[in-house]
């Protein structure tokens, strides 16, 4: 298992893990949502991000993509969670960082408990206002 930066060879991969983790863990969320902003993700988001991807024997099992200190994205493939890359990649960040911060959608009760068990913790909500739905603001600092 290794943790790299991601090469834009990664990026059809990680377009998959995304799109299906994102109608997986949002399925309170029109499916149109997350397939009209592919484009956006792929050649936007991702390429301003620096993301790390964590392979097992050559095949990305999941990344994590952060803006600064906002971590705009941590998916792992639906068939391989609750392996703790999700944890291995996250806290390959935490390494690095003095702070964390994140928004997470409310009903994203999963992901809430993952990041609480991870030391996050709430710290505003708000409406996030391309879909209308709850979230939360998180945040992680160092000890």
């Amino acid at each position: 298992m290794i943790i790299r930066t991601y090469v834009e060879n990664d990026l059809d991969r990680m377009m998959e893990i995304w799109l299906e983790g994102s109608k997986q863990a949002h399925n309170f969320i029109d499916e149109d949502y997350w397939e009209s902003n592919q484009i956006a993700m792929k050649d936007v988001y991702l390429p301003m991000s620096q993301s790390y991807v964590i392979e097992v024997d050559g095949v990305i099992k999941g990344f994590i993509s952060m803006v600064d200190n906002y971590l705009a994205a941590l998916f792992v493939d639906t068939n391989e969670q609750g392996k703790g890359y999700g944890k291995i990649l996250l806290d390959h960040v935490k390494d690095q960082k003095e702070t964390v911060d994140l928004k997470v959608y409310q009903e994203n009760k999963n992901a809430i408990r993952f990041y609480q068990k991870n030391s996050f913790s709430i710290s505003t909500e708000s409406i996030d206002e391309n879909t209308s739905a709850k979230e939360y603001a998180m945040t992680w600092r160092k000890e």
